[in-house]
């Protein structure tokens, strides 16, 4: 496998960034998780135009332009062989010295990683998720604002870590109000009575770009859709639950803290937008 790293691909095996990068010792840079399918790049644009509002909101000037990022994803793609793939887009501040301040680093880290990706087994597709909600609850918007997709995930991490274990895959993470956030990696949707309901950003939620793609999808099937803040109680008694990401695509959710949800089995139009999603994906993007 060959890695794009500050504008030459190398073996994976010596792909490495400096120990004083900041991305590697505060956590300090941005990131993008894209998918290929079929030999096109999906939402190519849009993750390029999050990526680059990431870094203009923590002042990190991303040293390629939009068409040169674009111009790599596509290169490593090739050069890797992969029709369908998972594509990590990495831009960190770069080496600097062992103290915090930004202006020490000279030069913005750039690497790209073409690969595949299975973020979950195939029949939790085919037989839906069990969460659970665990005690770290999502950073405070006003500390660190979800639509900055940092290199700092230890959030995350510690949630995940919580769900691992007591024997689940996935957390529900909550605001410190007691509302529902998202999961460590995907956003989370309920479906009732042919509506669709999602956490609102300001919460401290990502704004997905799976996300906004379902949420088109179901307009487009007369599904009514809103951002509205939710309880664990909304979840519960909710027909049908699924999660979204680039990594995980559409996710249905069987169980939360031990309730069934509906049926206990992914419902119907969690299936309707797994199906249109999967049509949506052979047909749309960048060619490569």
């Amino acid at each position: 496998m060959k890695v794009y790293l500050n504008g030459t691909f190398v073996d994976a095996s010596k792909a490495s960034v400096s120990v004083f990068d900041h991305g590697l010792l505060y956590g300090d840079g941005v990131f993008e998780g894209i998918r290929s399918y079929n030999g096109r790049v999906f939402k190519l644009q849009e993750h390029l135009d999050r990526l680059h509002d990431s870094a203009h909101a923590i002042l990190l000037k991303i040293p390629l332009s939009r068409e040169a990022l674009a111009s790599a994803v596509k290169q490593s793609l090739r050069v890797n062989r992969l029709a369908n793939a998972y594509i990590r887009l990495v831009v960190t501040r770069g080496p600097g010295d062992l103290g915090l301040d930004p202006r020490k680093c000279s030069e913005p880290t750039v690497f790209i990683i073409a690969d595949k990706i299975e973020l979950y087994p195939k029949r939790l597709y085919e037989e839906g998720l069990e969460l659970v909600t665990v005690a770290t609850q999502r950073n405070v918007p006003e500390a660190l604002n979800p639509q900055i997709k940092s290199l700092n995930y230890l959030n995350n991490i510690l949630a995940k870590l919580e769900a691992i274990t007591a024997g689940f895959q996935e957390a529900i993470m909550l605001s410190p109000s007691g509302y529902v956030t998202e999961c460590t990696g995907e956003n989370i949707f309920t479906v009732k009575d042919r509506t669709l309901l999602t956490p609102p950003p300001y919460i401290g939620v990502l704004r997905g770009i799976t996300r906004q793609t379902v949420m088109d999808l179901a307009a487009r099937q007369r599904l009514k859709v809103r951002e509205e803040l939710l309880t664990r109680y909304d979840l519960f008694n909710a027909q049908e639950v699924f999660l979204t990401g680039t990594a995980a695509e559409i996710v249905p959710v069987s169980k939360i803290d031990g309730r069934a949800i509906g049926s206990g089995r992914p419902g119907p139009v969690t299936k309707k937008l797994q199906q249109a999603f999967r049509q949506l994906t052979r047909s749309e993007g960048v060619r490569y």
